[in-house]
């Protein structure tokens, strides 16, 4: 199969996915010798060696439990991950006859590359945005917003579909739907053990006594979660940025045209946001308009630095910030490859479709029965 992307960067995703495995089992079994550690300093006056054997031994013990739960959570968010995104987003899947237009942008992508092609779904959200989901070829799906598509002509739809397509190819999409798992797992591990101490009440069921190596057992227990909590949610921000920079690249790579990926971005800036979608799903998506402090959180860089490495590397052109095409709300349908808002970017003066909405020339029959070939002719 033809790849397109970077080696080094897809071999290294793979790693990443393997090593993000093993480091969610490791802190799964850091919060269960925490919970243990607690256990143990709330029912002993033992000095703090003590605990931690004692909490050492019972994690032993618990450890095949935890490594149940936590492979039944991952096989849980490996068959309906999607299912979950869905719910949230409200997207829905597309068939060919309900929206030919992306039906043809996609494949055509797909066959320049012999890619398999994924699922095509649709969110009725005016906002701008897309992003892909899935753990394989059987999973792998291309969700776009309708305001997207009712906003971006063809080429630039294209472009966008390109730059999921280079995400699924580089195993960014994998590598993200794991990171997501990892937080969600310790963020309910760490949850649990602190419903269990606080809401549950603290209150000590040991023999009065010197309770210094109980409490110091505490400290540590609660430092522990802390850290767990802390690393799940730095794996999630420490997935590079480069991601997006590449993904960039391999749809220019594949449409050939640089000038429709910065446009199709400077009309998404700013525009994004889904309604009621986690951090989670935003992560996944084109454009994350949400930002930490500094930029020191953000998952995506900034619209501005991606367009100017299209510039400076894919030789574009920057036209700026961009106004959405004016359009009558009322009568646009973005699945509607004749309806208008193919329309609309000729009579405001934008772009024309990609694809043409009706074949040039219609193919007939110069009598009727007449074998073609490709068979008898139709009327």
């Amino acid at each position: 199969m033809a790849a397109y992307g970077l080696y080094t960067h897809i071999r290294a995703n793979k790693r990443r996915s393997i090593a993000l495995l093993i480091g969610l089992f490791l802190l799964v079994y850091l919060l269960v010798y925490a919970g243990a550690l607690i256990g143990e300093a709330l029912g002993s006056i033992e000095p703090i060696d003590v605990l931690a054997r004692s909490a050492f031994a019972d994690t032993l013990y618990a450890a095949p439990f935890a490594t149940a739960g936590t492979a039944l959570w991952i096989l849980i968010a490996y068959k309906f991950h999607q299912s979950m995104i869905d719910a949230v987003t409200g997207g829905r899947e597309m068939t060919r006859q309900q929206a030919p237009r992306l039906y043809n942008l996609l494949e055509n992508l797909c066959i320049s590359r012999g890619i398999t092609a994924p699922k095509l779904k649709v969110i009725q959200e005016d906002s701008l945005n897309a992003f892909a989901a899935g753990m394989n070829e059987r999973q792998y799906s291309i969700t776009v917003t309708s305001g997207l598509l009712d906003n971006l002509n063809d080429a630039q739809v294209e472009s966008v579909l390109g730059h999921e397509l280079t995400h699924i190819r580089n195993g960014d999409v994998r590598l993200l739907v794991i990171a997501v798992i990892i937080a969600g797992v310790i963020s309910f591990f760490a949850e649990l053990i602190y419903r269990l101490l606080w809401q549950g009440g603290f209150r000590w069921r040991g023999r009065d006594g010197d309770r210094r190596g109980a409490g110091m057992a505490l400290l540590i227990a609660l430092a522990l979660i802390a850290i767990a909590w802390m690393l799940s949610i730095v794996i999630r921000f420490a997935l590079s940025r480069k991601r997006e920079y590449l993904a960039d690249a391999g749809s220019v790579e594949l449409t050939k045209n640089p000038d429709a990926m910065i446009s199709a971005l400077r009309k998404i800036e700013g525009r994004g946001e889904l309604a009621g979608a986690t951090s989670a799903v935003m992560e996944m998506c084109l454009d994350n308009p949400r930002q930490g402090f500094s930029n020191i959180f953000d998952t995506h860089p900034p619209i501005d630095s991606r367009v100017a490495a299209l510039v400076q590397f894919a030789g574009g052109h920057d036209p700026g910030p961009l106004a959405l095409p004016a359009q009558n709300r009322e009568t646009a349908d973005p699945l509607d490859p004749t309806g208008p808002q193919s329309r609309t970017h000729e009579t405001v003066g934008g772009p024309k479709p990609f694809l043409p909405s009706e074949p040039p020339v219609e193919l007939g029959s110069p009598e009727a029965g007449e074998p073609g070939p490709w068979g008898p002719h139709r009327r």
